[in-house]
């Protein structure tokens, strides 16, 4: 058995993309199903959306992450102990929260919410870092690859999976099974190669903070590196936003937990896995540039697509070709996403810098998400809920145009 240790990193990478977004799925979208069946308001869903805002402020903690090591009998290296102990205590937080969670109390859902989802983050810049230094450059590609196939089929587990077993069984059954499934990633750890030798900062705290900022500016200049920031706060912006209202959109347009989970997550998942890889294949032929354009162009033609579809006869075969397309587009947003946050990160702070990007990247959507639900409300509550949500993906799709034009008639990335 020991022979196979460290001997399978695509396989660990798949293993830890699915424990990273088992918690991060299960707040941002399943939660939410359960929340509006159990009769929550939009309004309420997208405040407590604010939960996740723990992996947009991970920048916070990462320099934790790149100093210390957690003590642990297995003598785990670095990244590995912070990876088993976190997963260990989103384990627990779930477990408590499927055995005692109350619609009627909303503020132990939201305790419960933030514990998974600090953790969680920690979790995520454990696994960044692992991810970033046990290959080199050229395997990026196919740890990034790995990873996304992994946290694709959380979504299938989290969602699909967990929407139709909702029908059959109670939802503290479902929550009890995403709990366990945490531990799968104990086989990630296992398999996955201690990376070589790194030259850690031996800096305190607040130095390794200051001084991850600093580098990027040097190495960039300051305007090309806030050129680059702005893309990174505003190229997920769309998709960030429109995340926690997804699923009480397909069930206010009347489609049922076996349809949502059976049809449209199935294809949702699909078409997301040929969206990664696609988005690999433009990189590799068209240049990274290119490939930021034209995911940034399919999610603001996709966000028109649900709204026309708002508008339209509910068929779930039209619904499904919209996820699809959904879909696909957020699978090459996903993958150009992570190339190009990766290619902006000194190894020297790679858990710091690669947390700080991502934290950029997530802030402003998170903060905007906390309030999609009191936009819905208010569009549907002084119109229909057709032309509501008909609106809202309007709005949506606008705010996919600052970061496309950036792109284009900026030189940053290409200069990057």
């Amino acid at each position: 058995m020991n022979n196979l240790k460290g001997q399978f990193p695509n396989i660990s990478m798949t293993l830890l993309g699915f424990t990273c977004g088992l918690p991060y799925m299960f707040l941002f979208s399943t939660l939410g199903v359960w929340l509006r069946e159990s009769g929550a308001s939009l309004t309420s869903i997208g405040f407590l959306s604010w939960m996740i805002l723990a992996y947009s402020l991970k920048f916070l903690w990462s320099p934790l992450v790149d100093k210390f090591s957690i003590p642990n009998p297995i003598s785990l290296g670095r990244r590995k102990s912070w990876i088993f102990s976190t997963q260990f205590i989103i384990f627990l937080a779930l477990l408590v929260f499927a055995l005692s969670a109350d619609i009627n109390n909303l503020l132990l859902i939201f305790a419960l919410g933030m514990i998974v989802a600090l953790f969680g983050s920690f979790q995520d810049i454990a696994v960044d870092a692992l991810r970033i230094e046990m290959g080199s450059p050229q395997d990026q590609g196919n740890f990034a690859a790995s990873y996304q196939f992994g946290y694709r089929a959380a979504i299938l587990v989290a969602t699909s999976a967990a929407l139709i077993l909702a029908e059959i069984y109670n939802w503290e059954l479902i929550f009890v099974g995403i709990a366990f499934l945490m531990l799968a990633g104990w086989f990630g750890i296992f398999l996955a190669p201690e990376p070589a030798s790194v030259n850690y900062s031996s800096e305190n705290y607040f130095a390794l903070l200051i001084n991850s900022i600093k580098d990027f500016f040097t190495r960039f200049g300051i305007f090309i590196a806030s050129v680059l920031l702005l893309i990174v706060a505003t190229y997920r912006l769309t998709d960030i936003l429109v995340g926690p209202m997804t699923m009480p959109f397909y069930i206010d347009m009347g489609f049922s937990k076996t349809e949502i989970g059976s049809i449209v997550k199935v294809v949702a998942l699909f078409a997301s896995i040929a969206g990664f890889f696609f988005g690999g294949l433009l990189i590799k032929k068209l240049s990274l540039k290119n490939a930021l354009i034209i995911g940034g162009l399919l999610v603001l033609l996709t966000n028109i697509g649900f709204s026309i579809f708002a508008l339209s006869e509910k068929y779930l075969g039209t619904l499904s070709i919209v996820v699809a397309m959904d879909s696909f587009s957020a699978g090459i947003v996903g993958t150009v996403n992570i190339a190009f946050l990766t290619s902006l990160v000194n190894k020297k702070f790679v858990a710091t810098q690669y947390a700080l990007l991502t934290s950029f990247m997530m802030l402003p959507g998170k903060v905007f998400a906390g309030l999609s639900g009191l936009l819905a409300d208010a569009l549907i509550f002084n119109s229909s809920i057709e032309v509501g949500w008909a609106i809202f993906f309007v709005i949506t799709s606008v705010l996919a145009t600052p970061a496309l034009l950036l792109i284009i008639f900026s030189k940053a990335v290409r200069e990057y």
